[in-house]
């Protein structure tokens, strides 16, 4: 997994900017009711889209939570006094607190499958009856778009997707939750060209090709073989979950 204390500078800048954090914040905001007065926006990150979801609901109290302390730091300068620092599988809030919650780009993040149960079920706790859990899925596959870039990275060794959507959905399934819907968004700036590929291949963002590893190499080469080496090409569209928190019946209902 990637340092995000080392990642926090530049971690915005790299990943599409304020266009990306538009996208993922109304595409969110469209799976939330309206009525939602308490919202939690686990991992966080630098609160780029944390603080499009406050500001886009004036009335929506928004807490954001990372356990990065770097993170934690830039958040906090969107968000003041809005943001802790926090294990997701151990959130530090009570039970039925929050009217949402939310999680942008988390869970492929976790290799244990065990992980992500915890995430879910934490998520699942502080929510309150009848809210509202939003998650990115299947984050690794909004990448191929059916570009030549994909085409040389077809070959290459895979983890099996910690969110994928049936996976998550079990999860949730799990811990109470019921689907809820789903949506969509276009990753903005984020289409890959081959040198930003290559780049990225050699920081080790492809985890099981290491950086300096021979097949690692192999895969830069051929990449390097590709025309137009700085175009990007398309935008990833990245895709999201609801699962809403069953209300509890109310006297007398059969």
């Amino acid at each position: 997994m990637l340092d995000y204390d080392k990642e926090a500078g530049a971690y915005d800048a790299s990943r599409g900017g304020e266009a990306r954090a538009h996208e993922a914040a109304q595409a969110v905001l469209g799976l939330i009711p309206e009525g939602a007065g308490r919202l939690l926006d686990v991992a966080c990150g630098t609160g780029i889209v944390t603080r499009r979801l406050a500001a886009a609901r004036p009335g929506l109290r928004v807490t954001g939570a990372d356990l990065s302390p770097a993170m934690v730091h830039r958040a906090s300068a969107r968000l003041p006094g809005a943001v802790v620092r926090a294990d997701s599988r151990r959130l530090p809030f009570r039970s039925a607190a929050f009217d949402a919650v939310t999680s942008v780009w988390l869970l492929h993040l976790l290799d244990d499958p065990e992980d992500v149960s915890a995430v879910v079920g934490e998520c699942a706790r502080v929510l309150r009856p009848g809210g509202v859990y939003v998650t990115t899925v299947d984050k690794a596959a909004a990448h191929d778009v059916g570009s030549d870039i994909d085409t040389v990275l077809a070959a290459r060794p895979r983890r099996p997707a910690a969110d994928a959507p049936r996976a998550v959905t079990a999860h949730a399934t799990r811990h109470g939750l019921a689907p809820a819907g789903h949506g969509s968004f276009r990753g903005a700036g984020q289409g890959r060209s081959p040198r930003t590929t290559i780049a990225d291949l050699r920081r080790g963002w492809f985890t099981l090709l290491p950086p300096g590893e021979p097949r690692t190499e192999e895969f830069a080469a051929r990449l390097a073989a590709l025309p137009d080496q700085d175009r990007p090409r398309p935008d990833p569209r990245f895709s999201l979950r609801a699962f809403r928190k069953p209300a509890p019946a109310s006297p007398g209902t059969p």
